[in-house]
């Protein structure tokens, strides 16, 4: 008489590749470090295809290199939904509508460029993960000291061309003033930086509520980075009594409570 599996024993391969996706995405052997790393390349390599790729035109080749970015895409979404914890405050997060509309986007060529720079969303993910940043402060003197203008930057850059895309496809079909991404590019620094030549405008109801968008949002993220750029240089290391979280670099005493600091440094004169 023949016995059907339990359903503990029939699930040990089920929670085994969970428990080695968790080692992978949250574990801190190295092993797990490189399989992070990796992601983080793949993310680099997908925006310079994404970038690169916007500003010429559209080939089959393309469309086959986005099916296959769109699988990558698809399996580290679902990984990352599989070993969740607490799956439904993770689908309601931001950064999993930037993973669909990423996903969406690489897997559905029939659509065209009409969504193709939803590609981009995903960037806004890339620094936004906790380990991620975890493991760069851990590993880069170069991101710890600069860690607050990467940011900011990353912030504005991905911004930029999320907002060239909306204006390439929403303006090419009817305004003769953008014909390729690089009139869309240049109406949006130039809105951004508010320099206003006025050689390139958008039309339309649509076409106003970009610019006023561009204007208040991108000047906003514009002063952000300025504003890191031109603060003075110190280090992010929180007083253990009042919580001050900036202090110079070599601070010995916290300047709010007098508390008696332990800054690390890399041993630089």
């Amino acid at each position: 008489m023949h016995h059907a599996p339990s359903r503990k024993d029939g699930g040990k391969p089920r929670w085994k590749l969970i428990e080695r996706l968790r080692f992978l995405y949250e574990g801190d052997a190295p092993e797990a470090h490189r399989f992070r790393y990796g992601l983080l390349l793949f993310d680099v390599i997908t925006i310079l295809f994404i970038v690169i790729t916007s500003f010429l035109p559209r080939y089959p080749f393309e469309e086959r290199v986005d099916m296959v970015i769109g699988f990558g895409v698809l399996a580290d979404f679902l990984a990352r939904i599989v070993i969740s914890r607490n799956r439904w405050r993770d689908l309601a997060h931001p950064a999993t509508f930037a993973d669909i509309a990423a996903i969406v986007s690489f897997l559905a060529p029939v659509v065209g460029e009409g969504v193709g720079f939803l590609r981009i969303l995903r960037t806004v993910r890339l620094l936004r993960t906790y380990q991620l940043l975890v493991r760069l402060r851990s590993d880069s003197p170069f991101f710890r000291r600069n860690e607050e203008v990467i940011i900011a930057s990353v912030n504005l850059g991905v911004f930029i061309f999320i907002m060239t895309g909306f204006v390439y496809e929403t303006q090419r079909w009817t305004n003769h003033d953008i014909g390729n991404y690089i009139d869309a590019l240049y109406f949006t620094i130039a809105t951004l930086t508010t320099t206003g030549f006025g050689d390139i405008t958008l039309t339309g109801t649509l076409g106003h509520l970009i610019s006023v968008i561009i204007m208040i949002c991108g000047v906003t993220l514009f002063l952000r980075l300025v504003q890191v750029l031109l603060r003075p240089n110190k280090v992010r290391h929180p007083c253990p009594v009042c919580g001050l979280q900036r202090h110079d670099r070599d601070a010995v005493h916290c300047k709010a409570c007098g508390t008696v600091l332990n800054i690390p440094d890399e041993g630089d004169v």
